[in-house]
């Protein structure tokens, strides 16, 4: 935003929520004045505490839970009907069916209706549910009204804002997260991938590091060399996030550009406690305790607190678990356990960071015909098979950079990485990251290449929101920045001409409207084609994805394709209306002649218009929001 004073970058993570700044007034080249902003939040009831990250959960209290004043704010004049962050967290661990959680993995969920109220998935008819969409903007408010409590002079809407969002969001939950704050009532503002944000902040804090004696004082440029493969491993609260980075050189400096990312797998920390809290459970089976449905869900939350406590104080060897009774005959009405670090490394690092080979893939079993709603998680939660899964796929992503030329003649199976960055709160755990790399340095050991080496500096709880401010800062022209453009290449199905054939279905062909790399602002015209738009009756348009197509240009037009090259992305039913503003679009059920213009916006979405060739009305297929309007 032009003339803000300070750059804004805000993570809107699965479990935690934080907002880091630049102040763009103060800073100057690669060095920068940064900070983060202590957020004021309940911690228990009448009780505000300022803390550096803000827990991504609400709770939906009983109307008469609390007094009026146990939940005022210091910039509200009104209590708030819901509680977000701490006091929403340990609330709900002892009433999880008030406790909305894990917002951000529903609001990529295209299998619900994510605007709907349905969170608590599993809440009883009295308690009034909110939708992903309102729970996100309910963090979202939080944060900007704690920036303008201690930024009186600095108002939010008057900065310069970025959101980080996984790589590999799909463009509907890229789009839904800005409807978010366009709720929360955010200015403009733009998306940035987390496992970029991580690397951001990694050469922000290389650059402004005034220590000379620790490895992470050096500048990043003295850390990577030309032709380096930096594998950023990003595992959250609710995704693993791969995202790879290739070291180039340009005009005799070096630059970052981002090759490829990982799919998008809900695996994290959720999954990590949900397995916690069956281990606890066995254990008290065998002590003759079974725990019900409603007891296994606060036991879930208890195992996370216990996990984060464990991890993070290395000379913890157990963290006790209260879970409340339902049964009148224990006493003081509580089930009371631990869980130990042992339970805890063991079961994480066996579990979702096994030793495998190279060619490991993810196991995927047969899939029952009726299912619960629910979160669609990987059905694999070894992470390291995820990470040899991309490695393969991404075999070929350097062949056509010139500062990988030399590597692309040796055969390999797997795209060799020479550094690692590891982001996200799971890798507090040394013994997870140390895992990590002895896993895939085995991997690089078997066909002849050298370790890949760690990334120093790295900042697990805040390097996403201190990358994303960061990268408002560059936007101004300023630091180093990451190419990238699109992760993915896209395609709309174009459904073939031809005489009825009973029961054959026309051929659909793949057209590319984004090819891979399409770099954010720009506008693309497909050169000289034309297709028919079918106006005024329902249709379905379908899109794909692709991230190993490198070389599609827009315009391409895939007759056929490998099953693994291509995506198929939820369908787009609409009806489009048959007349515009010109009333030149013909009747109902009529086929318009058009031409395809993608854009690749700033805010980091795609949109597609269909032009019309005689009169130059337009439609947007903004199968980003998966609506759409004449």
């Amino acid at each position: 935003m032009s003339g803000a004073h300070y750059a804004i970058g805000i993570d809107l993570g699965t479990t935690h929520c934080a907002l880091a700044w630049v102040d763009l007034r103060s800073s100057d080249g690669e060095k920068c004045q940064h900070g983060v902003l202590t957020i004021p939040q309940l911690s228990a009831p009448g009780n505000v505490q300022e803390l550096p990250l803000l827990p991504s959960f609400t709770y939906l209290p009983h109307a008469e839970e609390f007094a009026s004043n146990d939940l005022q704010l210091p910039w509200a004049d009104m209590p708030s009907p819901q509680i977000v962050g701490e006091l929403a967290r340990t609330r709900g661990a002892a009433t999880p069916i008030r406790l909305v959680s894990s917002a951000k993995s529903w609001l990529c969920h295209a299998a619900v209706d994510r605007r709907a109220a349905i969170l608590p998935i599993d809440a009883p008819a009295e308690v009034a549910r909110i939708s992903p969409v309102q729970a996100s903007q309910a963090y979202l408010e939080h944060l900007r009204d704690a920036w303008n409590l201690a930024f009186p002079d600095a108002p939010f809407a008057e900065q310069d804002i970025t959101l980080t969002i996984p790589a590999s969001f799909d463009p509907a939950a890229r789009e839904l997260t800005l409807e978010s704050a366009q709720l929360a009532a955010y200015p403009t503002v733009h998306l940035l991938e987390e496992p970029q944000a991580a690397l951001y902040s990694w050469i922000c804090n290389s650059s402004n590091s005034s220590s000379a004696s620790t490895p992470d004082s050096q500048s990043w440029r003295k850390q990577v060399k030309t032709g380096d493969i930096i594998l950023v491993i990003d595992v959250g609260g609710g995704t693993s996030d791969f995202s790879l980075i290739a070291v180039m050189e340009q005009n005799g400096q070096l630059e970052l550009q981002r090759i490829a990312v990982g799919e998008h797998i809900l695996l994290g920390g959720d999954n990590m406690d949900l397995t916690l809290a069956h281990v606890v459970a066995r254990k008290l089976a065998q002590n003759g305790t079974q725990l019900d449905a409603w007891q296994m869900r606060t036991l879930t939350l208890a195992c996370r607190g216990a996990k984060e406590h464990l991890l993070s104080q290395p000379d913890a060897a157990s963290a006790p678990l209260v879970i409340p009774s339902r049964g009148s005959k224990l006493i003081g009405g509580s089930i009371r356990t631990e869980l130990t670090r042992e339970e805890v490394t063991q079961t994480i690092l066996e579990g979702f960071f096994p030793q495998v080979a190279a060619d490991a893939r993810p196991a995927q079993r047969p899939r029952a015909g009726l299912t619960q709603i629910g979160l669609p998680y990987a059905q694999d939660a070894g992470v390291t098979r995820h990470l040899a899964a991309l490695l393969g796929r991404q075999v070929a992503a350097t062949e056509q950079l010139a500062e990988f030329q030399s590597a692309a003649n040796h055969p390999r199976s797997f795209l060799h990485p020479s550094a690692i960055l590891f982001n996200g709160g799971v890798f507090k755990a040394e013994i997870l990251a140390e895992r990590c790399q002895q896993t895939i340095n085995a991997w690089l050991a078997s066909e002849g290449a050298a370790p890949a080496r760690v990334l120093q500096g790295a900042d697990l709880d805040l390097a996403v929101a201190r990358g994303a401010a960061y990268y408002g800062y560059v936007r101004q022209g300023q630091g180093v920045r990451i190419r990238g453009g699109t992760a993915h290449a896209f395609y709309i199905g174009i459904e073939s001409a031809m005489p009825a054939i009973p029961g054959m279905e026309p051929p659909i062909q793949a057209l590319c409207v984004a090819p891979f790399g399409m770099e954010e602002g720009n506008i693309l015209d497909l050169p000289a084609q034309e297709f028919g738009l079918v106006v005024g009756e329902a249709v379905s348009f379908r899109f794909f994805a692709s991230s190993v197509r490198r070389t599609d240009q827009i315009g391409s037009l895939l007759e056929s394709w490998e099953v693994a090259q291509l995506e198929e992305l939820p369908a787009l039913q609409a009806t489009l209306a048959p007349t515009g503003a010109n009333s030149s679009a013909g009747s109902v059920g009529s086929v318009i002649p058009v031409r395809l213009q993608a854009c690749a916006t700033e805010t980091g979405t795609l949109e597609l218009a269909a032009i019309c060739l005689q009169s130059g009305e337009r439609w947007q297929i903004n199968f980003d929001v998966r609506t759409v309007a004449a």
